[in-house]
């Protein structure tokens, strides 16, 4: 007996692979940039993910070379898919 929905993001790879998807369709600013609130807010809000979702998700991203998480943690690059 199943007492709630699988989480679509619990894996950690599927919310990287998720944010990569996001980050992909906006538009960068200087060197590539993309502010991470533009990736969050779609993430948290359109696809119901919860905020550690997202953490790990960012997480999974850098360390797998898909992503560049910005020392100020303000921004992200892209790096491939």
């Amino acid at each position: 007996m199943k007492l709630a929905a699988e989480r679509p993001f619990a894996n950690p790879e599927a919310a990287a692979r998720k944010l990569g998807e996001l980050a992909g369709g906006i538009e960068a600013i200087q060197d590539d940039r993309i502010h991470i609130e533009k990736i969050n807010a779609p993430f948290l809000y359109t696809f119901n993910a919860s905020g550690p979702e997202f953490g790990a998700g960012i997480k999974h991203g850098v360390e797998v070379g898909w992503l560049e998480l910005h020392e100020s943690a303000r921004y992200v690059r892209l790096l491939k898919v």
